[in-house]
This record gives structure tokens, sequence and C-alpha cells, in this order.
């Protein structure tokens, strides 16, 4: 287990920071979740964007992938030590995601083992799973991965959002399992604020986003490819759910080298020109 922890101390393609990046970052603190709120202040999403009065050009951040990238952005906003948090405007619009991707990019830099997870807040809606990703870092002392809710540290969520309880955060191969067991119900995991993006689907999608944040390729929200548009249109069926069962699986038993081989699969590998 060793080995394969160390392995997420390592950036990947969308974690990697330049020699100039990794400078801002000498002032971060120390431990794993005051870096985490460090990069909690550095991120806004595209509403609250919209309504401290970003104009509208700007949105297109939230399609960065690479953290480099939204460092540059932030860079170009205010050249300030990234431990300094931003004022509203001077940070860069992202999701959920790039808040927890950015953590993990910085927890990486420091050699501490990191991954973003893709899958579902149950704390948001009472008795929903909210499209939704965390921090995890590896405790060494507790030899356990600990997940935080980057975005929402300090906030009234949960009781501890700097260590999120178990069952408060479903990685997507979590909820799908509980979804085939008949454990919930699958039309209620989806995404806050909108009416169609609710289902089974869509705890399929975000179990495939976790295949491949695991290895290393942090993905968008809205990133689709293999059979996620035909799942999304109900045009797959007991083949397509026998696959994520393998996905599940797989991302449960936490194995890198397990992960890989799948990630390498047809309908599952990121196509070249998302990759990272």
């Amino acid at each position: 287990m060793a080995d394969d922890v160390l392995n997420y101390a390592q950036p990947g393609p969308f974690t990697s920071l330049d020699a100039t990046q990794r400078q801002l970052i000498e002032s971060l603190p120390d431990d794993p979740v005051g870096i985490c709120a460090a990069a909690q202040g550095l991120v806004i999403q595209p509403a609250d964007a919209t309504a401290v009065g970003i104009g509208e050009a700007r949105l297109v951040e939230k399609n960065i992938r690479p953290v480099s990238g939204l460092i540059a952005a932030l860079i170009a906003l205010d050249p300030s030590p990234l431990h300094q948090a931003r004022t509203p405007e001077a940070r860069v619009i992202g999701t959920c995601r790039h808040f927890a991707t950015i953590a993990c990019a910085f927890l990486r830099a420091r050699g501490i083992p990191s991954r973003a997870r893709c899958g579902f807040g149950t704390y948001f809606l009472e008795g929903c799973g909210v499209d939704h990703w965390v921090t995890e870092y590896w405790n060494a002392d507790q030899r356990r991965w600990v997940r935080v809710d980057t975005e929402h540290l300090g906030k009234n969520y949960v009781e501890h959002p700097e260590d999120l309880a178990p069952g408060e955060f479903l990685t997507g191969g979590e909820a799908w399992v509980q979804y085939r067991r008949g454990l919930v119900d699958g039309q209620r995991f989806g995404v806050a604020g909108v009416d169609f993006a609710w289902g089974p689907a869509e705890i399929s999608g975000n179990a495939v986003r976790d295949l491949a944040a695991l290895c290393k390729q942090e993905m968008l929200n809205w990133d689709e490819w293999g059979r996620m548009t035909d799942a999304y249109q109900g045009k797959t069926g007991p083949d397509y759910d026998d696959l994520i069962d393998e996905v599940a699986d797989a991302c449960r038993k936490d194995d890198p080298p397990t992960l890989t081989r799948l990630f390498a699969r047809e309908h599952l590998a990121v196509p070249y020109g998302m990759a990272g």
C-alpha cells in the first residue's frame, strides 16, 4: 500500500505546477487542511461571480482543466502569493472540481499524497446525492484517506468538512454500488439547480469521472466521453451497467495498476484531445 499511496504524492497532467507557480505556494500552511483552506480562497462559483459583477467574458475560466492554467489566470488578476485569499473579483471562476483539484495540486507539490474525488454530497438536499467533488489526503499516522470538502470548509453543511464522515460524500462508484443494491433511489442523484440531470446515468457518469481522477485525469464536471452521452440519453443497457460495476469495484479496491488497466479500456479511456 505504501508505494500505491506515494504514487499520489506526485503530480499528474492536470496538477503539475511550473517553477514560478511553485514559488507562489512556498508560504502555504504545512498542514493538509490548511492547504485546502488556502485553495478555497482562490475560486469563485460562476453564479457567485455573476452576482458580484464579474463580466460574462470571464466565465470561460471554468473550462480550464490544468491547475497551472487556473493559477496563470489567478496571477493575471493578482500576482500575490497563493496563501493569500483573493477578493471575490480576483478569484478564478470554477466549480467544486476546481476547488478540489487546486487543493490536490498544492498538496502534491508538497509531497503529500492526495486525490480529487468525483461523486455526490449527501448533505446539500435532504434525501439526495448532489453532484460534488472533494479532496482526499493520506493521513500516515491513521493510515487512511481523509476526505475534505475544500469548497465548504468553515461552513455548516456538515459538522466536520475537514474530515467527512462515512456516507457524507459518496464517490461515483460508492453511489453506484448502493444504487445497484437497491439501497438508494437512483433518481435522487444529480445536479443541483437543474431538473434534467438526475438519475442513474448521473451516478455512472461520476463513477467514470472518479476512475479518471484516480488515474490523475481530473476532468471537468461536464466532460463526456465513452458511452456517457448514450447513458444520459437512455441508450445503454445491462452491458454498460456491468462495465460500471467493474469500475465501482476497481475504485473500491483502490489498486493503481488495476485502475490503470481498466482506465485504458474502450469506453473508459479519456480521448486524446481531452486528456492532460
